[in-house]
């Protein structure tokens, strides 16, 4: 018995010896100021691309709720293949479609309380704009990305986009009212990098 239970042990060293280095990413973190808004939130912060990586969507839906007659979250940014969720938990119907080509300018229809309907977007790097027939006030966006590091910005502005491996990317944000921004980062691993932002109507660079 001895003799088996070093063999065990002895085995378990080498496999770990043969496993490959942990990988520890680093942070990046920042601030948004959106010139001429109320509010500094809904901004997106994402890094856009990954040469030679791809990501599988997840297994789980994203979820929009439609509550008090405005869409929860206002900004939903998704990996590209990703099943949205579109929910009602208002006691009046609702509906939801987008004109925009990138989605395929969808129509789900209008359903009642409690009901969900679901479509999946698989064009990277839409916009598309959400709204109800219903209640025309109503309005949110879907973000498609390709890489799963994103961050939506509060609203003082503030975000911090987490566990991202090491390496040199081109770091977007985007707004649905105001033109984008990029800039290049070096992410380090176990530290963390900051980016800050500007957006107004007068800036002319946006995300490529």
């Amino acid at each position: 018995r001895m003799r088996i239970g070093m063999k065990i042990i002895m085995l378990g060293l080498i496999g770990a010896m043969l496993l490959p280095p942990a990988v520890y990413g680093g942070d990046i973190k920042g601030r948004v100021i959106l010139k001429g808004k109320k509010s500094n939130a809904n901004a997106v912060v994402f890094i856009g691309t990954i040469p030679g990586k791809k990501f599988k969507p997840p297994r789980d839906p994203a979820v929009m709720d439609q509550k008090n007659l405005e869409f929860i979250p206002h900004i939903l940014p998704v990996l590209v293949g990703t099943e949205v969720e579109f929910r009602n938990s208002d006691d009046v119907l609702h509906n939801i479609y987008s004109p925009d080509a990138c989605p395929e300018k969808f129509d789900l229809g209008s359903w009642a309380k409690g009901k969900t309907k679901s479509k999946r977007f698989d064009k990277p790097g839409c916009e598309a704009v959400m709204l109800c027939n219903v209640h025309p006030a109503m309005e949110a966006y879907v973000v498609v990305l390709e890489t799963p590091y994103v961050a939506v910005t509060g609203k003082d502005g503030s975000y911090e986009i987490k566990d991202v491996p090491p390496g040199k990317y081109t770091l977007k944000v985007w707004h649905e009212r105001l033109p984008g921004d990029s800039t290049v980062v070096q992410v380090s691993a176990k530290d963390s990098v900051r980016a800050d932002f500007e957006l107004s109507k007068e800036s002319s660079r946006k995300a490529e």
